[in-house]
């Protein structure tokens, strides 16, 4: 199937963007801006600049929603609430760049631990939410799988796909780094026809190190021909540095075939 590679830094946020113009010339096509920090779209000033640097360029965007202190399945509810506003701010930005937005799950409080069916309620009634305001927006709104922190939800295939499964505006961002630091890439690979969009990165396994693929013990043959066999569309590798980014668009285009 087709899959157009994208290139995306979390690390950068507090960086300037100058960054970008070397992703065309390594062979990239496109940019996921991680909407936080200087790159928040709900910023006037950040839009216009990124506008310009894109404009600057012929990459394609997909957007990163901010997570930063967020909790989706919060039962703080004026916590709850600014969640949901902030993610639907994002989403309403984003939609004059891409149709396509990551957003992050919630966790777990201590108060929560208390009460986790309540979690999962609220959860999925900002799920419900979000993806009525993405949909009216033309924006899908991908929910990802999340590292091994216990706390954290959606971590295992089932949770992710029976979370979202149903909601109008709600789609799965598989992360494949993340897959591995809960020893679940290859249950997550049985899935990967259910996703709409993808995250790439390498680790050891025990922590979200975002290496350069290669670098961690990611076996990206496998990886890359089932993915490259059931899915189709953005394929953002995440890295550091222009380059890792080089570095691992090479792997990507050996494996990902």
């Amino acid at each position: 199937m087709s899959l157009t590679p994208y290139f995306s830094s979390s690390s950068k946020v507090w960086e300037s963007r100058d960054w970008i113009f070397g992703l065309e010339e390594i062979g990239y096509a496109g940019w996921e801006i991680v909407a936080d920090g200087k790159y928040r779209l709900d910023n006037p000033g950040n839009f216009a600049a990124i506008q310009e640097n894109l404009a600057s360029t012929g990459l394609l965007v997909t957007v990163h929603a901010p997570y930063s202190d967020l909790n989706l399945a919060s039962l703080n509810y004026p916590i709850w609430r600014e969640s949901i506003r902030q993610t639907c701010c994002c989403i309403l930005h984003a939609a004059d760049l891409t149709d396509r937005v990551t957003i992050h799950p919630g966790f777990v409080s201590p108060v929560g631990k208390l009460v986790p069916e309540k979690v999962w309620e609220m959860q999925k009634t900002a799920l419900v939410e979000i993806g009525k305001y993405a949909e009216d927006h033309g924006v899908l709104a991908c929910v990802e799988n999340m590292i091994s922190i216990k706390d954290f939800l959606c971590r295992y295939p089932e949770e992710i796909l029976g979370l979202t499964e149903g909601i109008p505006g709600i789609g799965v961002t598989l992360d494949v780094g993340h897959a591995n630091t809960n020893g679940l890439v290859n249950a997550f690979l049985a899935h990967v026809g259910k996703v709409n969009h993808l995250h790439i990165h390498d680790n050891h396994g025990q922590s979200d190190e975002h290496l350069a693929l290669g670098d961690g013990t990611i076996v990206w043959e496998k990886v890359g021909r089932a993915i490259a066999r059931d899915y189709s569309g953005p394929a953002v590798i995440e890295g550091r540095t222009l380059e890792e980014a080089k570095r691992s668009l090479a792997t990507f285009r050996k494996w990902f075939v």
